[in-house]
Order: C-alpha cells, then structure tokens, then sequence
C-alpha cells in the first residue's frame, strides 16, 4: 500500500480542490469516532461499525477515503492506530497551530479555557479587543492587546487560525484585520455574515441559530 502521508503530500492544490466539501467536512466525524475506538483499546475496525457508530454509511465512507489513497484490508478493517494519524495528517492535525482570538469578553473567555483545543494542537497564542478596561488584562496566561496592535504582533507569533468572538456589529472589522494580518482561516462565532476575499477559509458557528434548530425539532418532533 502507498504512503498515504506521501500521497497526501504530493497533490496538487488543484487537486485537492477536488475533494467535495461534504466529504471534507465527515473528516473530523470519521477522526473522532476512530480515536473513540482507540480510547476502548480497539486495534482495527470494520467500515460497517464506524458508519454505525458515525451515523454516515459504510459505502460514503469509503469513497470519502478514497479521494486520500487507499485505507484497510478487505477481510480485516482498518488499523485504527494508522487510520488515526493517517486522518489526523490529512486534517493537519499532527502539527501545533497558533490561534489568535478576537474578542476578550464573556465568550472569548470561554474559548480560551477550552482545553479540547490545546489537546488537538490548537494552542491560543493572544487576544485583541477595542475595550480599553479589557486590554493589558490577560485571560488566564494569554495576554489581551488592543485590536490596532494585530498585524504588529502578528508579525511576530505568524499565527494562520483566528477565533472571533464579538458582537456581530464588530465581526466584520474583526474579521477584516485577521485577514490584513495574514490569518488564513478563521472560526466566527459572531451571527453575522461575514464577506471574506479567496483563498481566506471562514466557518461560522451560530450558536443562537443551532437553537433555533433545536426549538423546530422540539415543537415538531
């Protein structure tokens, strides 16, 4: 079988494009559900259990692999422990990534002491907000500065990944200077639409939205 970090490696960026974004985004599904298996100190894994436990279907499953290289052994199910980091390689995962965060408030606070981050390789390296009381005021070790120092420090920690957790009236400034800073994908959890140039990744996570969703299944379900 092929090095599937070497395959991975050696496509194009056209032909990464490719990927259907469905497929991308069953990706962390897939990664979660084989380090759930391994944490039960399972060793391999059909792709009829992981399509049970993940809820997607065995055939999805393995086209959606399939567009990365070749995975498991018919008969026998997949190594899990090479699935892992195969999975965790083809997510990037397997380096650390500096985050920057905007917004020191409530929810920026929480943010930064979710340790599921850090456990993944995310680590929060500063955040910036225009409140002077907030600025200068570190959020557990993280130092706060204001949001006009961004592309200056930045230029020093080289951080791709933003969080914005702000007000939605300030998403899009805070968004804005991510970009001018040089952060390549962004987290925005601001319920807000946000207009970003190409080649800058956004995923916005509405939280107010995904309740509303939740209140639909609960008067209809």
């Amino acid at each position: 079988m092929p090095d599937t970090d070497s395959l991975l490696d050696s496509l194009a960026s056209d032909a990464f494009k490719k990927v259907p974004q469905p497929t991308i985004e069953r990706l962390s599904a897939y990664l979660q559900c084989v380090r759930g298996l391994r944490d039960e100190e399972r060793a391999t894994a059909s792709s009829a259990e992981i399509a049970r436990r993940t809820g997607i279907n065995a055939a999805q499953l393995r086209k959606d692999l399939s567009y990365f290289g070749e995975f498991g052994t018919p008969g026998l199910g997949y190594d899990l422990r090479a699935l892992e980091r195969q999975l965790a390689h083809i997510m990037g995962l397997d380096e650390e990534r500096d985050v920057l965060l905007i917004g020191a408030g409530n929810l920026g606070r929480a943010l930064s002491s979710y340790t599921g981050f850090a456990r993944r390789g995310f680590r929060i390296v500063a955040a910036f907000d225009l409140d002077a009381e907030k600025v200068g005021t570190p959020i557990g070790n993280i130092p706060v500065f204001h949001l006009q120092e961004l592309s200056r420090r930045n230029a020093e920690f080289g951080a791709q990944v933003g969080l914005v957790a702000v007000p939605s009236n300030a998403a899009q400034e805070a968004v804005d200077a991510l970009v001018a800073a040089g952060v390549k994908a962004i987290l925005n959890f601001a319920p807000a639409t946000i207009g970003v140039r190409p080649g800058i990744t956004i995923r916005n996570v509405d939280l107010t939205s995904q309740m509303e969703i939740l209140s639909f299944y609960l008067r209809h379900g």
